[in-house]
């Protein structure tokens, strides 16, 4: 009976944590991180800021708790990616639609705004586009190297790392102003450049089967 109680109390508790969590993600991903405060959250949500303060001590606590959400996002998205493809360009197909739905709603102003407003977030960030995504991207090359799809000569962590960096030049505001590209169409037409730089003959013929398949779709 005591454990029924514990239960029922905690419940309301994690759905209301998890509706701040969920409209803070939202709305940083849409406008950035410095143009949303906690008022706008609150009144979003229809509860007091107090509330918010119970769950989160600070904005701070509650930008790192939206970008663990995102980590951990990122790391199902890529084992989905793996495990329901049949060979690495595929694998790479798949990645390049979950990332542009993902960019399509994202405001590329947000890595400034970690960076400058939120620095030791933004370390979280930098650990895992240099450690887990790096680590993935260096899987998939040498997957397209042994299925015969990539070059064999690829000097694989020069190009994991140039892949790195190509992925981050869609959030440099300078080069690609939002007023004038979207965020998920740079990163769509870097991601196919990058795929046929890999590719040999065979990897060539299995892009082109892969988007003709898409264009179908």
């Amino acid at each position: 009976m005591a454990t029924l109680k514990v239960s029922v109390v905690l419940r309301p508790d994690m759905e209301v944590k998890k509706r701040i969590l969920d409209k803070a993600t939202e709305q940083f991903m849409r406008y950035g991180i410095r143009s949303v405060s906690m008022d706008d959250i609150a009144s979003l949500l229809g509860i007091s800021k107090k509330t918010i303060y119970q769950y989160f001590a600070d904005k701070e606590q509650l930008v790192d708790a939206v970008m663990l959400e995102e980590e951990e996002r990122t790391h199902k998205d890529c084992s989905h990616c793996k495990m329901h493809s049949v060979d690495a360009v595929q694998e790479m197909f798949l990645a390049m639609e979950q990332i542009t739905t993902q960019f399509s709603q994202m405001n590329p102003v947000i890595l400034y705004d970690l960076e400058k407003f939120h620095p030791s977030v933004f370390q979280r960030f930098l650990r895992l586009k240099n450690n887990y995504i790096f680590g993935v991207i260096k899987e998939n090359i040498n997957r397209g190297i042994d299925e015969g799809y990539y070059r064999p000569e690829i000097n694989i962590d020069t190009i994991s790392l140039f892949r790195i960096e190509s992925i981050m030049m869609g959030f440099n505001l300078a080069v690609f102003p939002p007023s004038k590209y979207n965020l998920a169409d740079v990163t769509r037409e870097i991601m196919i450049h990058f795929l046929f730089g890999l590719a040999t003959p065979q990897g060539y013929k299995r892009i082109q089967q892969y988007k003709q398949q898409k264009s179908k779709n």
